[in-house]
């Protein structure tokens, strides 16, 4: 039990922090778009890359830093291009009815946003596959259990971001609220790109 809730609290942690990736689940569920896929999505590329840690693949990743420096500098322009798109949005604002327009965003487009926000992050790769995955190791025979603890908190924090926010759209709807909303994720993925610019 103690190793299960090491790997929950550890994940949470990690997880937790307002990032690109929670940015934009936050969006969709609050835009009630395709938000069962994005949260399945991040769940899953998370428990894939907390078991690859676990199973200790995360030495690739430490001797291959080339590898994370290609990742950063893809991921620095896709944030800012995505950075862009929200402050564009965010000149004309639509509410939740955006969805029945010819401009509603297709499952393909959001299952490729999430997929991109995800693994064009180094830090992903740092927080889930090195350092969950050493935390992991550290339990020698328990150290599944420990990956299945923070495999669970990235299942419960996804789940209640996106579906919490789904929950709230509604008193959310106005085109005000979605000025707010847009401005907040283009200022957290130019954040974030710069971060990952500086390195940092």
């Amino acid at each position: 039990m103690q190793a299960l809730l090491t790997g929950l609290t550890t994940g949470l942690a990690l997880i937790v922090a307002i990032g690109a990736q929670n940015a934009f689940v936050l969006r969709q569920g609050i835009r009630r778009e395709h938000i069962g896929v994005v949260v399945a999505i991040c769940a899953v590329s998370d428990a894939l890359l907390i078991a690859l840690g676990t199973a200790g693949i995360g030495t690739i990743v430490e001797r291959a830093p080339w590898l994370l420096d290609v990742l950063r500098w893809g991921g620095v322009a896709y944030l800012v291009w995505f950075a862009i798109g929200s402050f564009r949005s965010a000149l004309r604002p639509e509410g939740l009815h955006a969805g029945d327009s010819p401009r509603a965003v297709t499952l393909g487009s959001v299952a490729l946003t999430t997929l991109s926000l995800t693994y064009l992050n180094p830090h992903v790769y740092l927080d889930t596959v090195l350092m969950l995955g050493n935390v992991a190791n550290q339990h020698g025979d328990e150290r599944w259990v420990v990956a299945g603890g923070a495999m669970l908190g990235s299942v419960l924090w996804f789940s209640a971001l996106g579906l919490g926010a789904r929950a709230l759209a509604r008193p959310l709807d106005k085109p005000s609220t979605w000025r707010v909303v847009d401005v907040f994720v283009g200022v957290v993925m130019l954040l974030v790109s710069l971060k990952l610019a500086l390195g940092a």
